[in-house]
């Protein structure tokens, strides 16, 4: 944005420091003159006598006691007031100019950082020293929120390129089935369907889910009560077969737990932690753990399941977009990459926090926190009762 040139703060500081201290000493000058001037008499008075010292009478020659009057003694107090006021504001203007100089320095470190932060510098940081005020908590502020903004571009460019990856695949498979086809007349055409049908599935399948973590992310949807309980149990009934399929074991328990959000988003939540606990689990003999609980002002859904031994580095992992688990070689139950994150998008967009630690025996311990749902207001006089019909 343009603007019109105009003072700087550091002018305006010193203008006001000058300024207030010749308000000072000009209230000081005539709180002087109020009272003790003002009985003064106005005329001198010259009482005879004994001749009176010249730096006493101001005119030597006179004869007797002289007491000089306002006048004399206004011609003889301006000229130094004047000088004092004249000091005061020299005074105000230099000291003004190097005190506002001390206290903006730090100003001007936070505007360089942002003019850096505006041209994409954005791993700068302020680090101001010294003790806790306002400059030095608007300078931790901001690196804070450098910081976190560095760490979402960085995100948001590994998430790009993984996309261009993964949507870049299954193009480049139709493309080669194409012209293998359109080069092998011969060739069994119900084979060639069926894979293309099943690149097809999974390019639909990942277009959808960056489509929902783009939703999430822009927190673009209704806020209703929900039971995260009643949600365990229908993404269990969903995925049991997969489950039995896996030879997995699912036990849910808990109680209920109310929160305020999206039915939809949280239900593609817990089947996200769900499916990720069955297929991420020991082949023939795993299980599942999938239990809810309140806290003080919380409620908690809690995802665990038995599986190889995680190491932290890779737990911390997890969450970004296209990661599955120890490796990236896709088999058949492979999903597009997109599950923790989707369900790390969710959890903030309904304000929660979402922790995910290995288990000592092996297996991942998913824990999503969120919001409880504020109690139902009391019900007023009369709520709940039925009117009876009148008799005609």
């Amino acid at each position: 944005m343009d603007r019109a040139p105009g003072l700087s703060v550091r002018l305006k500081l010193t203008l006001s420091y000058a300024g207030l201290i010749m308000l000072a000493g000009a209230l000081l000058l005539a709180v002087v003159w109020v009272f003790l001037l003002r009985y003064i008499p106005d005329e001198a008075i010259t009482i005879p006598g004994r001749r009176v010292s010249e730096h006493v009478l101001g005119n030597p020659g006179l004869p007797g006691r002289f007491i000089p009057g306002r006048y004399d003694l206004w011609r003889a107090f301006a000229p130094r007031a004047l000088q004092a006021l004249a000091f005061l504001l020299v005074f105000g203007l230099v000291g003004g100019w190097i005190l506002a100089g001390r206290m903006l320095a730090p100003l001007t470190r936070i505007t360089h950082a942002t003019r850096r932060a505006a041209n994409g510098l954005l791993s700068h940081r302020i680090q101001l020293e010294g003790r806790r005020d306002e400059f030095r908590e608007l300078a931790d502020a901001f690196d804070t929120m450098l910081a976190q903004l560095e760490a979402h571009v960085e995100e948001q460019k590994r998430f790009a390129a993984n996309a261009s990856h993964e949507l870049r695949t299954p193009l480049a498979i139709t493309q080669t089935l194409l012209e293998v086809a359109r080069n092998d007349p011969n060739r069994d055409a119900g084979e060639l369907v069926r894979i293309l049908h099943a690149v097809n599935t999974r390019a639909i399948d990942l277009t959808e889910a960056l489509l929902l973590l783009s939703r999430a992310d822009q927190r673009t949807f209704t806020r209703d009560h929900v039971d995260l309980s009643l949600l365990a149990e229908e993404a269990t009934e969903t995925l049991l077969p997969l489950a039995e399929k896996h030879g997995v074991t699912i036990e849910t328990s808990g109680e209920v737990t109310s929160t305020i959000g999206s039915h939809a988003l949280l239900l593609q939540m817990t089947t996200n932690l769900l499916h990720n606990a069955i297929v991420h689990n020991l082949p023939g003999q795993g299980t599942v753990w999938v239990t809810t609980g309140v806290h003080p002002g919380t409620v908690v859904l809690t995802v665990e399941n038995t599986g190889e031994r995680l190491t932290p580095q890779l737990v911390s992992t997890l969450v970004e977009p296209f990661q599955r688990g120890t490796e990236r070689i896709r088999r058949d139950h492979a999903g597009v990459g997109l599950g923790l994150a989707i369900v790390k998008s969710i959890t903030k967009a309904h304000d929660g926090t979402l922790t995910l630690s290995a288990r000592p025996a092996g297996g991942l311990r998913v824990t999503v926190q969120l919001p409880a749902a504020p109690p139902p207001p009391p019900l007023g006089p009369g709520a709940g009762r039925r009117s009876l019909p009148r008799s005609p």
